[in-house]
């Protein structure tokens, strides 16, 4: 059990529940600074030590975390390069301003009155994403972390935290980032409300370029006007993704969503508008990004399948069996129909997020889904039994095309295609 903190210790809730409580938002969690107490007072008190760089610590009763109040000194490269410093002298001012942004450096004291040094509550008034100090510099993971907040809350950036976002990909530190703290941001964003404005205020400062390459180079890339209303394969994508967020979509489809069409990227230009076998070279490019940012296997396999078959997922009416029947095995979709269900969604997201489709319905996953349906009635087992060694893998496919063949035809008004 929690003993009280001996005076003159103080506590105070600060950052994120602090904004989004501002902002009439849900709060999940509370974060604390604690005010003139040491690490043995902490833990006299109860409390207990978590904090691996800087002394945090879990409320006994609460889990909560309480971390005493700190300074920071930069002293290498990278988000890892600080020295932090901790003790009863450093003031809750000194411990907000090391903090990224306005909105995030708030705090309330024991009896809930707003303390807001350097403007919060007037940045969250205005919708607008600024730096606290000019420490903001010194750690490049926060240029993904104002596109991440500008993903949630549509806000816009200042111009001079935007100059500072600049310089640090000038300065080439973000370089200097994992590839699993890269992808954690870029994830959270994805889910995020608007993932396009993360992609646009990345764009801004240069930083898509420098962290996802394969993305900014289907900026000003032309598609047909006759598939593609809105023209730009870049703003293509963007659309997209705020279509699947839009429909709660989970990370892998988002993903997929964003990682389908980077082969238009590397279409040579003489070839604009059309991207012939765009499909291939997306496959390889979504490939390529996964394995960089090291991203989970769920992920990764989304993208890759959207890459591959968003095309034939389209026109999935006028496939032949054999092409349908093959996408479906591709997707592995009779053991793991989660699959294409994810298929599903990236491609409703491609195709019903273009200007003037975004309420058409989605005949084609549909008629994926019945097809799966049509190839699970047929008992593989008994088949495998009743067939010769060798033959049987065959023969299994035999019989689900002809089911399939069946079906398309009862479905299409009897015409015997395929």
């Amino acid at each position: 059990m929690a003993r009280a903190l001996p005076q003159p210790v103080r506590t105070y809730r600060v950052g994120g529940s602090v904004r989004d409580e501002l902002l009439g938002r849900p709060v999940a969690d509370r974060d604390w600074v604690v005010v003139g107490a040491t690490p043995e007072t902490m833990v006299a008190s109860g409390y207990r030590p978590v904090g691996r760089d800087f002394p945090v610590f879990l409320h006994p009763e609460t889990r909560e975390e309480y971390a005493l109040a700190r300074t920071e000194r930069k002293h290498g490269t990278g988000y890892r390069g600080f020295e932090f410093f901790a003790s009863p002298e450093v003031t809750l001012e000194q411990d907000l301003v090391r903090r990224d942004l306005t909105i995030n450096a708030m705090a309330r004291d024991e009896r809930g009155a707003l303390i807001d040094p350097y403007g919060g509550e007037r940045d969250l008034h205005d919708g607008v994403l600024r730096h606290v100090s000019d420490a903001f510099a010194e750690d490049p993971l926060r240029v993904l972390r104002v596109a991440r907040f500008a993903a949630r809350f549509g806000f816009d950036v200042a111009p001079a935290t935007e100059g500072m976002m600049r310089a640090i990909v000038r300065s080439g530190e973000l370089g200097t980032l994992a590839p699993e703290r890269v992808w954690q941001e870029l994830a959270r964003g994805l889910m995020e409300a608007h993932p396009s404005r993360m992609l646009a205020v990345l764009r801004q400062c240069g930083a898509l370029a420098a962290l996802l390459p394969e993305v900014d180079a289907l900026y000003g890339v032309p598609q047909p006007p006759a598939h593609h209303p809105e023209l730009d394969a870049g703003v293509h994508v963007a659309q997209a993704l705020d279509f699947a967020a839009a429909r709660g979509e989970p990370l892998p489809v988002r993903y997929a969503v964003l990682a389908h069409d980077l082969g238009k990227g590397a279409t040579p230009r003489e070839h604009w508008p059309r991207h012939v076998a765009h499909e291939a070279r997306s496959v390889r490019l979504a490939g390529r990004l996964s394995e960089r940012l090291r991203v989970p296997l769920d992920c990764r396999d989304a993208a890759l399948l959207v890459a591959r078959f968003h095309a034939d997922v389209a026109n999935a009416e006028s496939l032949r069996p054999s092409t349908l029947l093959d996408l479906l095995l591709s997707a592995d979709a009779l053991r793991r129909p989660e699959r294409l269900d994810n298929l599903r969604a990236a491609c409703l997201a491609d195709r019903n997020s273009r200007p003037g489709h975004e309420r058409d319905g989605d005949r084609p996953g549909e008629w994926l889904t019945r097809a799966l349906e049509v190839v699970r009635r047929i008992d593989a087992g008994a088949i495998a039994r009743a067939s010769s060694p060798g033959k049987i893998e065959q023969a299994i496919r035999d019989a689900r095309l002809k089911a399939l063949r069946a079906w398309r035809r009862q479905e299409q008004g009897g015409l015997l295609l395929g």
